[in-house]
């Protein structure tokens, strides 16, 4: 980057990423898994699956938001040379970077079907709503403060992408307007000019 500029990603962005993969992929898998009976039954299987789905959505949504906080309020103001990272690159991204992953996790919930029907489906699409949900935290504290969170591209490509991770050590904050996205990390809607 020319004159010290640093590459960034919108935060709100890299955590929703996984979102839209995580839930299809689990309501697929639930949806096939209550096919075969199981060893429990699909009636066990159904609702060990919600309650997996209710702790898995909370248990995501609510980790390390501390950490997420304390970066948010140290932010400094991102500099005029940074690079702000498109959403269509940021979500690209991480998706090529966990796609294994994603598949792994596809094949265990639909393969644990054959014993809990649905259940590890439900558990999947759990884990993409409480994505969703952090997200849209973020977001309601980007609109209270008036920042927009980025976090340094080089810190996301190490220990696999996660934006509250050890090798961030700060994010930086521009003005609401910053970027192709909208506070939470949704594609910014463009408006209707009559």
């Amino acid at each position: 980057m020319a004159r010290g500029g640093q590459g960034l990603a919108r935060v709100a962005v890299v955590v929703r990423a996984g979102a839209a993969p995580l839930w299809w992929a689990g309501v697929f898998a639930a949806g096939v898994g209550v096919v075969p009976p199981g060893v429990t039954g699909r009636r066990i299987g159904v609702l060990a699956g919600a309650a997996l789905f209710i702790l898995a959505a909370g248990a995501v949504a609510y980790t390390r938001r501390r950490r997420y906080a304390d970066l948010a309020h140290a932010a400094a103001r991102a500099s005029k040379h940074d690079v702000l990272q498109d959403r269509a690159v940021s979500v690209r991204t991480w998706r090529r970077g966990h796609r294994w992953w994603l598949l792994l996790a596809f094949v265990l919930a639909l393969g644990s079907s054959f014993a809990v029907p649905a259940a590890g489906g439900m558990l999947l699409a759990g884990t993409g709503t409480g994505l969703r949900l952090k997200a849209a935290w973020l977001g309601r504290r980007e609109r209270a403060e008036d920042t927009l969170l980025w976090v340094r591209v080089d810190w996301l490509d190490r220990r696999g992408g996660r934006p509250a991770g050890k090798p961030v050590k700060a994010y930086r904050g521009t003005g609401i307007a910053a970027g192709d996205a909208a506070p939470g990390g949704a594609r910014r809607r463009s408006a209707v000019l009559v």
